[in-house]
């Protein structure tokens, strides 16, 4: 791929021969000259050590990404997304006041 190909928010297919012995995929976070950060979304079972080791993060080369299609059905890496959202009382709670 190009640096102008790749956009923030992008999900991307990868490889690292180096650190993870699979392909992955990962949402690109930053982008570099030649290289980007991805946050590792889904990944082989077999890596998640080093997945964990690398708290989900990996800058990888323009050379070595590819456009997904799809999201894998692999295993799944955390994000760190929270979402807050108001919990409406039950009708118990209402009575009791």
């Amino acid at each position: 791929m190009k640096k102008a190909d790749v956009k923030i928010g992008q999900i991307l297919a990868a490889t690292s021969e180096e650190e993870l012995k699979h392909p992955f995929q990962g949402k690109v976070e930053k982008i570099y000259e030649n290289s980007a950060l991805l946050a590792i979304t889904s990944y082989d079972p077999e890596d998640e050590s080093s997945v964990n080791e690398l708290n989900n993060k990996m800058v990888i080369n323009f050379k070595s990404l590819k456009k997904v299609k799809s999201p894998a059905r692999e295993k799944t890496a955390a994000t760190n997304d929270v979402k807050i959202s108001k919990v409406e009382p039950d009708k118990k709670d209402k009575e009791s006041k």
